[in-house]
Order: structure tokens, then C-alpha cells, then sequence
């Protein structure tokens, strides 16, 4: 699933095209994703200017004055701007036509072959309940080693699992706990409640150049995700320890160990990390 990095680069590519301009028509050739797409995404997004495309989390929303078409990537969904006579593919599912001066003749296209993406509405001036209980941002000033410690005092779960909380902080799936308890030196396996206010210190930081770098390098490839142009992210040749269980440690060259954490692969090194 595209995480936050990846989520962020589809972004930044689609919104030099999009904001700004105006939507024509909005094409759904079936009725539901994961959920039943509402009938406001085709009755209210035509004729609204795009107004700025946003990212909450790992979800994107198309900002305009009627309200915000609320989109989410899925396991395998992409979003793409082509031209409005690009063949139309066994699951490209929802069309949003461009209709101004310079955009005729051009769709925002959404392809999700497992459909696990969705496609919702948030009325002007409302916040979509899948929105309301999320956490700060990673990236913000909202997050930070301090908050973390607060937050963690008293819980006996895992910190990985803590760390990847959505109330706790978005957008830190699994690729980037891993990366960030590794860099920071911290056990997965730690207790959150049992790591010092000056630990969180670093891992929030740690949080946080992790995730700008990975930005910065257009996100991790993944089986799935490619990035608005077409073109892979470039972050997953510089992973330290996810998908490298029984590797050689980049610090102290022991093997990475891997155990299921809430049912998520976890690798760590059991010397480097405490």
C-alpha cells in the first residue's frame, strides 16, 4: 500500500495540473470502491474550479467551493492526467474531465484493480469522519519527541505498533516505523511506555528526515506504486532494515532479525537497536 511518501508524491505531480482548473464531467464506470462512491462526486464536482489538491494523511482531496472529492490510493490505485482519448483499461473506473480553455480533451484518471481505494465527499466547511480522529502530521510542527512521550506513558504495546497509531501520528506506515525505530536505535519490540522522553527526541526526528528524504527521492517502490508520471520511487535502495530480514546489519553487519508485529513483518537488529 502507497504510504505516506508516496501518497505525498502523487501530490506534488498532479497539482500543477489540476489546480486552478475548472471540472467538466465526472465519468464513474461502477458505482463503488472499497465503499459506494456518493452520488455528490458526479452531481456536485461538475463545473467547480479545483481550488488546491491536499493531502490529509494517506488520503488526497480535491479542494473545491461545493466541497472536496476525497480519495484514497488503496493497495494498487494510481491517479493519472491523460489525454481524454487514452484507451480506456479494464479498471479504470472514475473520470474527471478538465473543461477549461487549456485543459479540454484532458481526465484525471483513477485505474485501482483491487479496489481497495475509494472515492468519497466532504461537504464545504465539514471534516469527513475518516478524517476526524487523525493525528498531527508527521512533517508539521504539531509532532515531536515531547508529544510522542506524553502520548506513550503508560502503554505497554509495542512502540512500532504505537508509533504507526493513525491517532498517534499519520502517514507512518510500516517502511518508515521500521526505518525511523532502526535509525533511531530503539527496539520495535521496546514497550512505548518504556522509552525515555530523550529517545522519542531522536525517533521523532528520525520520523521526520526519513520521511522528507523519501519525499525528496519520490517515495519507496513498491509491487504496486508507481508515481503520477510513470516513474517508480527511488527510496527503497536506501532501506535498512525493511524487507531485509537475515541481511547483514548496515551498522554492526550482524544478521536483521524479522518477528510478526501486529501482524506486520518487522525486522530490526537486535544490537543496534535496544
Amino acid at each position: 500500500m502507497p504510504e505516506l511518501p508516496e501518497v505525498e508524491t502523487t501530490r506534488r505531480g498532479l497539482a500543477p495540473h489540476l489546480e486552478g482548473r475548472r471540472i467538466a464531467t465526472v465519468t464513474l464506470r461502477r458505482p463503488d470502491l472499497r465503499w459506494p462512491i456518493p452520488p455528490e462526486v458526479a452531481e456536485r464536482l461538475p463545473g467547480q474550479r479545483i481550488d488546491a489538491v491536499r493531502r490529509r494523511a494517506k488520503y488526497l482531496l480535491l479542494d473545491t467551493a461545493a466541497g472536496s472529492a476525497l480519495l484514497h490510493l488503496g493497495m494498487s490505485g494510481s491517479l493519472r492526467v491523460l489525454p481524454a482519448t487514452t484507451p480506456v483499461t479494464a479498471h479504470d473506473h472514475v473520470d474527471i474531465r478538465l473543461g477549461g480553455p487549456k485543459d479540454s480533451g484532458r481526465v484525471l484518471r483513477f485505474n485501482d484493480p483491487r479496489r481497495f481505494g475509494c472515492l468519497l465527499w466532504q461537504p464545504s466547511g465539514e471534516t469527513h469522519e475518516l478524517l476526524r480522529e487523525l493525528g498531527p502530521e508527521p512533517l508539521s510542527d504539531d509532532f515531536d519527541g515531547d508529544e510522542l512521550f506524553v502520548r506513550s506513558r503508560g502503554r505497554s504495546a509495542p512502540v512500532k505498533t504505537f508509533l504507526m497509531d493513525q491517532r498517534i501520528v499519520v502517514g507512518v506506515g510500516n517502511i518508515y516505523a521500521a526505518e525511523a525505530l532502526f535509525e533511531a536505535g530503539i527496539s520495535p519490540l521496546r514497550a512505548a511506555g518504556r522509552v525515555s522522553r530523550e529517545r522519542y527526541v531522536v525517533l521523532a526526528e528520525a520520523v521526520k528526515r526519513i520521511l522528507a528524504h523519501a519525499i525528496a527521492r519520490g517515495g519507496t517502490t513498491l509491487r504496486d506504486f508507481i508515481s503520477p508520471d510513470g516513474a517508480p520511487g527511488y527510496f527503497e535502495q536506501e532501506l535498512s532494515a525493511y524487507g531485509r530480514g537475515g541481511a547483514p546489519c548496515p551498522r554492526c553487519g550482524r544478521a536483521l532479525k524479522q518477528a510478526s508485529i501486529g501482524q506486520r513483518a518487522t525486522v530490526w537488529c537486535g544490537h543496534c537497536q535496544r
